[in-house]
């Protein structure tokens, strides 16, 4: 199967190894696939509350109260 924009890059033995997407066609896949994976690189990082971080905007003066 094949579809336009997409090309699987392979190694000698013809294993899939990369792919590469036509970002004209293929941009709002491509950033709902990175967001996903950088949400993943996060999951285990601290969490602060919103009622924290509104704190913190206010007393930088970031954000009115």
């Amino acid at each position: 199967m094949t579809l336009d924009g997409i090309q699987f890059v392979t190694d000698v033995s013809g294993k899939r190894k990369a792919v590469v997407l036509d970002l004209e066609r293929y941009g709002e896949l491509w950033e709902d696939i990175y967001d996903i994976l950088i949400a993943r690189e996060r999951e285990d990082e601290p969490r602060e509350s919103l009622e924290e971080v509104k704190k913190l905007l206010i007393a930088d003066g970031k954000l009115d109260e």
